[in-house]
């Protein structure tokens, strides 16, 4: 046996414990913040998808409305109702309503429903003519007239969710003499 000479001492027990708790401390700790950024991630994601519902909902509605064609248009403050030119080239212009039913937004074409957006508490549909009204036409001689605008404001809830508000200004319609 060679006698151990002074400064090559090793480590204690209790020194290799404590180094070995401290590295687990900082695992745990880069763990958590991996685990952290991964629902963040998530959360993100979902409000990511939310978001892009609602522009697909706006886009559909701004859409049919850009493209009424001639005829009668109705609504109230639940929902409206008109024709729009069919999509594609030509045909015959096809109806479409919307509405909401057990907290959704829902198209309504030619008597088919289709989601366009669920998780929806409230909606309310104005309509304007030289003033903001509930209900149209005004009066039962103009069911062929159009407002000039229209606005449909939606409370949506869930992620993303919130107060929307859209207005779309009509075409002017021609008038047959």
């Amino acid at each position: 046996m060679t006698p151990r000479r002074a400064g090559e001492a090793g480590f204690t027990l209790l020194e290799l414990m404590i180094s070995l708790g401290l590295f687990a401390l900082i695992a745990v700790a880069g763990l958590a913040l991996v685990d952290s950024v991964i629902g963040v991630d998530g959360r993100t994601e979902a409000r990511l998808d939310r978001v892009a519902d609602l522009q697909r909902a706006m886009v559909v509605i701004s859409s049919d409305l850009d493209q009424i064609a001639p005829g009668p248009m109705g609504g109230d403050a639940a929902g409206v109702r008109f024709r729009r030119s069919a999509p594609g080239l030509g045909g015959p212009a096809i109806g479409v309503g919307y509405r909401i039913a057990g907290g959704q937004l829902l198209r309504v074409v030619d008597g088919r429903a289709q989601l366009v957006l669920d998780r929806v508490t409230a909606a309310r549909w104005r309509y304007f003519d030289g003033g903001w009204l509930d209900n149209w036409p005004p009066a039962p001689d103009r069911s062929l007239d159009w407002p000039r605008a229209v606005v449909v404001e939606l409370q949506v809830g869930g992620p993303g969710g919130g107060n929307l508000r859209r207005i779309v200004t009509l075409p002017i319609p021609a008038r047959t003499t």
